[in-house]
């Protein structure tokens, strides 16, 4: 057997892999459309991680957006925290596929991405290497090495309690939870972006109370 034929020829396949990203920027967030056929739902942990991962970096990765059909395809989160914080613009990158190969890419893109397995000793060490301040992504830190069966001497949820003292009244309030259509989550996330207050509780019972007047 010929290995070096092999390589070759995967070499000459990957030469023929279409490059189907068009351009890039700052796009304005009131201006993205959520894909319809997003299957996604995002627990509170994971918006939890994500925004502390944004607010410990910031912004390392663009969403993407199907230039010919004006749908997200990746990064639906994103843009709803975005939102949230009242962010005007975001950064994107498009692609320019068909509504198949767009389906294709929204059913596929994160499950590809979950198959990869786990080298323990490298997540570790990777591990050892992060220092956060922020309850967030240490608390996705302890949680994933845990799952992963890699403690090494992460802090335990016990240690983040000693460190960041205990929940506020705050952290027992109702979580308010509804499943909308896309152009009424758009609808909200725009009215959220707009109404005044500190956070997230403030702004929607200002909008809460205006509704009842």
């Amino acid at each position: 057997m010929d290995v070096r034929a092999d390589v070759r020829n995967d070499e000459a396949d990957l030469a023929k892999i279409k490059n189907r990203i068009v351009g890039s920027g700052e796009e304005q967030l009131d201006q993205i459309m959520f894909n319809p056929r997003n299957w996604r739902i995002h627990p509170l942990s994971q918006q939890d991680a994500l925004k502390g991962v944004l607010e410990e970096v910031g912004w390392v990765q663009q969403v993407i957006v199907n230039k010919r059909t004006g749908n997200l395809i990746d990064g639906h989160l994103r843009c709803q925290l975005a939102a949230r914080e009242g962010q005007a613009t975001i950064p994107v990158v498009y692609v320019d596929v068909s509504e198949d190969e767009e389906a294709l890419v929204l059913a596929t893109l994160d499950p590809i991405g979950a198959m990869a397995a786990t080298d323990k000793q490298k997540l570790d060490e990777l591990f050892q290497d992060i220092n956060s301040d922020n309850e967030n992504v240490q608390k996705m830190i302890a949680e994933i090495a845990e799952k992963e069966g890699v403690l090494g001497d992460l802090p335990t949820l016990d240690d983040l309690e000693s460190k960041f003292g205990e929940p506020n009244e705050r952290d027992f309030w109702p979580i308010v939870r509804v499943q909308v259509s896309p152009d009424t989550f758009a609808k909200f996330t725009a009215l959220m972006a707009s109404t005044p207050g500190a956070d997230e509780a403030e702004k929607f019972d200002a909008i809460i109370s205006g509704t009842n007047q």
